[in-house]
């Protein structure tokens, strides 16, 4: 392999030929990200960065099974390809045998565009977004408000070949807008995101819109409130950051093994149980407009929620929930043997839909009629706390507003909570109309949902939380 020969499908055939294993998988991946930040309603910094990671899994077969060995390394050269497919091999031979074994995957056609070049991102997808933001940031300075954020844009290449005679490929597109405005004296902060492919479906001046009207209602009133069990509506945001940990927690083999929410009581899980009274469906699908990711398996290592020995296989449109009632759980081949439940791969986005019409404008009319309701910007700093039940811990951020017979009065103090999602959609009495969202907490790690608001009746703030 001549050290010029350095395109992504040309080193994943060169990783394969040198393969001494039973079975190998190549995953090469091309990063490109373009980035802008801004403070004060100004640019600070922006940048083009590329990378590239290179994983090989080796699988060696011996009397008591097959043996997997997994290893990545970034901005592989040509001089580096032999000593990574060494180490893989290695790593396989020192391991006991695998648990999840299973053949490598096979029949799947290839990628017409296997040979092609990775995508690329540039500042150029800034074009059209960049002046808008520059009249955001003269607006919020006329109005005496500083914005905050940044704005991220990467496209990744995989792609995947296998010794098995897989040669697949996946163009990723990732976009993130976070702004904070705040007022002068730091006294109200309010936070609007979006996720985006190509930046051409986000209104920084409309966001800029959104976040002046919460940071008026903070200068309406500072109230403060005493922990308690309040009627909350969740924006899609958070309720995105609490279902994105809920499908996180959603392996079938723990749920089989009584380790999680969705075991059931005396052993099995729980699928087949009506979660909510409400018509939710929480659904994936890697063709979803809008939401598009890969369409099969690719993973580097394995574990209760995916496999190596599962690269490649095809990813189908899954209802999690649907009706309301658990249909799913999440399945490697090896788990959906173990647990008797449908194969089920993960899949890199998440939709949770009721059918609800009202926006959450609406929603915060018919808010707050048999007593005060609040309503939440974003969740923040969410932890576990209990696996069995999905406990979790974190804290309301940037602007926790007080609604009193349907109109917003002022700003209250922020709140730790502690609720459990699978029990909120148990309790929840409406949900809005579904719309993209990015999560505040998991941002940096999942993107592609798409969920609407909820009105939960007695929403959990078990403590009071000092600052903005």
């Amino acid at each position: 392999m001549s050290p010029r020969t350095n395109k992504p499908h040309e080193i994943v055939e060169r990783a394969l030929e040198l393969s001494r294993a039973d079975g190998c998988t190549v995953i090469a991946q091309e990063q490109s990200t373009a980035n802008l930040r801004w403070a004060g309603n100004a640019l600070t910094t922006n940048g083009v960065t590329r990378g590239r990671t290179l994983t090989v899994v080796a699988t060696v077969d011996g009397k008591e099974g097959t043996a997997s060995g997994s290893v990545t390394r970034s901005a592989v050269t040509a001089d580096d390809l032999e000593p990574l497919v060494r180490a893989a091999e290695a790593a396989a031979r020192e391991a006991g045998p695998a648990e999840d074994a299973q053949p490598l995957v096979t029949g799947v056609p290839h990628a017409a565009d296997f040979t092609g070049a990775p995508a690329e991102t540039s500042p150029a997808v800034f074009d059209a977004f960049a002046p808008a933001l520059g009249e955001a940031f003269a607006r919020a300075r006329a109005q005496g408000r500083e914005l905050y954020g940044f704005a991220r844009h990467e496209t990744e290449s995989s792609y995947l070949g296998t010794s098995t005679g897989l040669r697949l490929r996946h163009d990723q597109p990732t976009g993130t807008l976070e702004i904070n405005a705040k007022t002068p004296d730091r006294a109200h902060s309010a936070w609007a995101g979006r996720a985006t492919r190509d930046f051409l479906d986000v209104d920084p001046l409309t966001m800029e819109a959104e976040l002046a009207e919460r940071l008026a209602w903070g200068s309406r009133k500072k109230l403060e409130l005493p922990a308690g069990r309040y009627e909350t509506l969740l924006p899609p945001t958070a309720v995105a950051d609490l279902l994105v940990y809920q499908q996180w927690s959603a392996s079938a083999r723990d749920a089989a093994e009584g380790r999680t929410v969705f075991s059931k009581a005396g052993g099995g899980t729980r699928v087949g149980e009506k979660l909510s009274e409400l018509p939710l469906t929480l659904r994936s699908d890697p063709h979803a407009p809008g939401l598009e990711c890969a369409p099969f398996v690719l993973t580097g290592s394995s574990g209760d929620d995916a496999s190596v020995f599962d690269n490649g296989l095809p990813i189908a449109a899954t209802d999690w929930i649907r009706d309301g009632v658990l249909e799913r759980l999440v399945t490697t081949r090896h788990s959906a043997g173990l647990t008797g439940l449908p194969l089920s791969p993960y899949t890199d986005n998440l939709v949770l839909d009721a059918g609800g019409t009202r926006s959450l404008t609406e929603m915060v009319a018919a808010a707050g009629h048999d007593g005060p309701a609040l309503l939440l910007t974003c969740l923040w700093y969410i932890r576990e706390v209990d696996p069995a039940s999905l406990l979790l811990t974190g804290l309301t951020r940037d602007g926790v507003y007080l609604v009193d017979k349907g109109e917003v009065v002022g700003e209250v103090n922020n709140f730790r909570f502690n609720e459990s999602p699978v029990d909120l959609l148990s309790r929840a009495v409406e949900a809005g109309r579904t719309e993209p969202t990015l999560p505040r907490e998991w941002g940096d790690y999942f993107t592609r949902a798409a969920m609407p608001a909820l009105r939960v009746p007695d929403f959990n703030m078990s403590s009071v939380s000092k600052g903005v």
